[in-house]
């Protein structure tokens, strides 16, 4: 199975998406095809560029009127017919000003222009018109009217309508059964639109980001724009990890901004997905939560662990370490899931001493198992087997049942638990 994997690392934009198409082997011919067969006076360039040293893809959308630089993309406001988005830092550096009739275009024109052209396959066309239409549809929710009443500018009208198609021309050439993303980087300061300024991400890109996961590194720059997250909304089957791969190629588009000491790309690999994994072992993302301490009552220690279990925790344990100053401490490690580690990390704030928590989230690979019953003298006990590839890998009595029957029948724990793993053998490891 063939699959692509983007890294929003640095966010993702329109031209840094068909830069890194570009970078991964997609003939440049296909796109100068797409926006020729748009006739909407619009040419493609690509260069290469560096960013933190990385050497990447560049392309530029420039206007055939006589004024070679590149164009900026706008959306306009349905209420008030000014510019909504007037700068996305990544897809477009420099504004444009644009010297035809200044019209319109909606998004049906846009539709209709799409579909006439003969350069484009039907099913691109279709995928550029679902992601114009995801576009829209947030646009028309941020300003309270339906998706046809929006209006593009015509210059952001030109540049949107080369970066979508020719997004959906490259997703088509990649030819992958499927597209996975990671999370967003959507960086951080503010951006400002045509009602003043607003916090990154913008409101058009949050609203088609909704489910979606995003975060910030704090770098100060709008990183996701709302073509970029049209895109990947419209063409990524899943976001999660880096999947496991035989990797083919790698593409790298550049942004328009060279950030210090971070590589503002995109990155899109593509490979085959690796199938030797066992159907029975899951992965997913956890979170790891560690604290070190060494001023509390251990005492407090252990009722914190039970704490963190009773509260969601998949797992949680305690190392001891030498710390600075050569005091003896411990390190608590929490294994919990992304959605319980806000509340876990409160929890961890409140019961112990310690004055910083680091957080990581990391990917989890766990055999499947199931619970069964067994009967011993004493009464029934729940065992949990693991199974890979169709054979039982590991057994193991329940301890809480198996302790709860020693103490109520006066007998030895180990004797309980032995009894309860004979009884699975005689049984015929069913």
């Amino acid at each position: 199975m063939r699959i692509a994997y983007l890294d929003c690392f640095s966010g993702v934009s329109g031209d840094m998406f068909l830069g890194a198409l570009v970078d991964a082997g997609v003939p440049l011919k296909l796109f100068e095809d797409a926006v020729l067969g748009l006739g909407i006076g619009a040419r493609i360039a690509v260069s290469r560029v560096t960013r933190s040293g990385i050497s990447a893809s560049k392309v530029d959308v420039f206007g055939l009127d006589g004024e070679d630089q590149p164009r900026s993309s706008t959306i306009e406001d349905p209420h008030t017919h000014s510019h909504a988005h007037t700068h996305h830092e990544h897809e477009h550096a420099n504004h444009h000003s644009h010297t035809g009739s200044g019209q319109n275009r909606g998004l049906n024109e846009i539709r209709q222009i799409i579909l006439r052209s003969n350069n484009i396959a039907e099913k691109a066309k279709q995928t550029a018109i679902k992601i114009f239409e995801t576009l829209g549809a947030a646009e028309a929710k941020i300003h309270d009217t339906d998706a046809e009443s929006v209006h593009f500018h015509e210059v952001g009208a030109v540049d949107a309508m080369v970066d979508i198609v020719c997004a959906a021309v490259g997703v088509q050439a990649l030819g992958v059964d499927e597209i996975i993303c990671s999370p967003l980087n959507v960086g951080d300061g503010t951006v400002k639109c045509a009602h003043g300024v607003f916090p990154v991400p913008a409101p058009a890109t949050l609203e088609i980001l909704r489910d979606a996961p995003v975060y910030s590194t704090g770098i100060q720059a709008e990183l996701v724009t709302p073509t970029g997250a049209a895109i990947v909304k419209t063409v990524v089957s899943r976001f999660g990890q880096f999947p496991a791969m035989k990797i083919g190629t790698a593409g790298y588009g550049a942004g328009s901004r060279d950030f210090a000491g971070h590589a503002n790309v995109l990155r899109l690999t593509l490979g085959e997905l690796q199938s030797d994994i066992s159907p029975e072992i899951s992965r997913e993302t956890i979170t790891v939560l560690e604290a070190n301490v060494d001023d509390l009552n251990p005492q407090v220690f252990g009722y914190t662990m039970d704490r963190l279990l009773a509260e969601g925790a998949l797992d949680v344990f305690g190392i001891p370490v030498q710390m600075k100053k050569n005091r003896p401490g411990m390190l608590l490690t929490v294994l919990c899931r992304p959605g319980d580690a806000a509340e876990l990390s409160h929890l961890i704030f409140s019961e112990t001493s310690t004055l910083g928590i680091r957080r990581r989230d990391e990917e989890r690979q766990a055999l499947s198992r199931k619970w069964i019953n067994v009967s011993t003298q004493w009464g029934d006990v729940r065992l949990k087997i693991a199974n890979m590839n169709g054979s039982i890998t590991n057994y193991a009595p329940e301890y809480e049942d198996c302790r709860r029957i020693a103490s109520e029948n006066h007998v030895p724990l180990k004797d309980v638990m032995q009894a309860a793993l004979s009884a699975y053998s005689a049984h015929g490891k069913i």
